[in-house]
């Protein structure tokens, strides 16, 4: 689903993913970044219906 142009001008624009990150590590109630189709630009949402979760990384180290 698109983001409509309306939302996109309201929300808050992040010139990178960092930043978004660290806005949203900081918001009092749990907020997920993604990439505007509409400006290209990361904002903030708390919606997480249809939203895929990335899995954690997992970093092995050498083997013994």
């Amino acid at each position: 689903m698109r983001t409509r142009l309306s939302i996109c001008r309201r929300k808050a624009r992040f010139a990178s993913e960092a930043e978004a990150r660290a806005a949203a590590h900081g918001a009092a109630i749990a907020l997920r970044h993604y990439r505007c189709d509409r400006c290209g630009r990361y904002h903030l949402t708390s919606r997480t219906k249809g939203k895929r979760i990335p899995r954690p990384r997992v970093i092995t180290g050498p083997a013994a």
